[in-house]
């Protein structure tokens, strides 16, 4: 499910506290900071999305992610490139060596990286 600019903006701070108050998310927004309802209702829009969970203590809500970052980002990753790279992974990637005027050197420091990577999880299973 795609989220907004301002949802994922409150899922990024939920993402980092863990859980919290609506106050607790407004602490953590820029100069100037959205109104209170703004958050409030953005919270309780992504609930019924199911994003988002709460505990309550009397009328004090704690709300917490019930979706992980990593499950997030990798579809909307996946969604990136399945809808604007033809579901290519070499094509995604070429691109964003282009547009990031990559060095051979980069590269080849990414091939490396993702090996050691790809090593460590073929370990594991």
């Amino acid at each position: 499910m795609q989220l907004t600019k301002s949802e994922e903006q409150v899922m990024q701070i939920l993402w980092d506290l863990g859980e919290g108050l609506v106050k607790d998310i407004l602490d953590r927004f820029e100069d100037p900071k959205p109104a209170r309802n703004t958050v409030s209702t953005i919270v309780r829009i992504l609930e019924r999305k199911g994003f988002v969970g709460h505990k309550d203590y009397g009328k004090v809500f704690v709300y917490y992610p019930l979706v992980e970052k990593k499950e997030y980002s990798g579809k909307q990753l996946f969604g990136l490139m399945n809808n604007y790279f033809n579901n290519s992974f070499s094509t995604m990637a070429s691109f964003f060596a282009r547009e990031n005027d990559l060095s051979i050197h980069d590269l080849e420091l990414l091939m490396e990286e993702t090996k050691r990577e790809l090593a460590k999880r073929n370990k594991t299973e």
